[in-house]
């Protein structure tokens, strides 16, 4: 006898477990469910997704200011700047020269040039 109430109440309590799980599954599958659990998904994707290019933006900020600076020490462009410039000396090599024509008029004939 005390075999049969065992078992009886172990299938009792099978059954209910079972029903609860199936139950709950059903829950999940209904389309309101599932529509909140895709939304739910999306906006942890994207908020995934936005920490990933927010990440990579500074990473790219950060190594293009490292660039830069690596970049205007080699063309010494941090070096101190000497307060006096010096003299201009364009003028002074176009007046010297004596192959140098004064071109101040242009023509627009476009057959000149062929």
């Amino acid at each position: 006898m005390f075999r049969r109430t065992f078992w009886f109440g172990t299938g009792m309590a099978a059954g209910v477990w079972a029903t609860t799980k199936v139950n709950r599954k059903l829950k999940q599958l209904t389309p309101d469910s599932l529509a909140a659990a895709a939304a739910n998904k999306a906006l942890d994707a994207g908020t995934r997704l936005r920490d990933r290019a927010v990440g990579f933006a500074h990473d790219v900020r950060d190594n293009m200011a490292q660039r830069e600076a690596e970049l205007d020490d080699a063309l010494g462009l941090n070096a101190p700047v000497d307060r006096e410039l010096p003299a201009p000396r364009r003028h002074n090599a176009i007046e010297n020269n004596p192959t140098y024509v004064d071109r101040t008029t242009y023509s627009y004939n476009r057959n000149e040039d062929h």
